[in-house]
């Protein structure tokens, strides 16, 4: 009996891809971003996105905006989203290659948000690299031909369509970091994804 519920666990530890030493990830990044929500407002302040001290000379913020959250209920929506894409596309990318994603479109979103939103003075939070992480894994699930491609990359766009155009986003949350990490996440998820197809071909 013991070895059955041993079994079972470890079923369940794979189907959330928490399997293979990944929870330990997944945990020091929910520790990371509660250990700098901890730090205090002061800390906040100078991690934030914030375009008047970018402009100044304050680049690390390009990256830094995104482990900074307003508040424990913010956090706590992110770290449930994180949990939850991660147990979708953990297995989809190797760690260098998740590594390239995410700060990819961390720059991405950043960089959007200066050129193209410029009435964004400025922005804190994880949202728009967790919509990055579901379109890279979207863009991967659709080039292997998973069961569930058509689901997440319409549901995907679906949300992004209805919150540029017809949603009513709660306050302070930036629709448009969303949809920019979200096209570099597909654009990147895409590449690495032709990349492996090329490689396997030629092997």
């Amino acid at each position: 009996m013991p070895r059955d519920g041993a079994n079972g666990f470890a079923q369940i530890t794979a189907a959330l891809q928490w399997d293979r030493g990944r929870w330990i990830w997944l945990l020091l990044i929910l520790l990371l971003l509660g250990a700098v929500l901890g730090l205090g407002d002061s800390i906040g302040a100078l991690l934030r996105y914030d375009r008047s001290a970018i402009a100044a000379g304050g680049w690390w913020r390009l990256l830094t905006a995104h482990i900074v959250h307003l508040d424990a209920h913010h956090l706590i929506l992110n770290e449930l989203g994180l949990v939850l894409v991660w147990s979708l596309f953990a297995q989809d990318y190797d760690p260098v290659e998740w590594c390239a994603i995410v700060l990819s479109g961390a720059l991405a979103i950043s960089s959007g948000l200066w050129w193209l939103s410029p009435r964004v003075v400025w922005y804190v939070g994880a949202s728009g690299v967790l919509h990055t992480v579901m379109a890279a894994g979207a863009a991967k699930h659709l080039a292997t031909r998973a069961w569930d491609r058509w689901i997440l990359l319409l549901g995907l766009c679906a949300k992004l369509a209805w919150e540029q155009w017809g949603g009513h986003p709660a306050p302070l949350v930036v629709v448009d970091a969303h949809l920019y990490g979200a096209a570099c996440g597909f654009a990147v998820g895409a590449a690495l994804s032709w990349r492996t197809a090329i490689i396997r071909h030629r092997s």
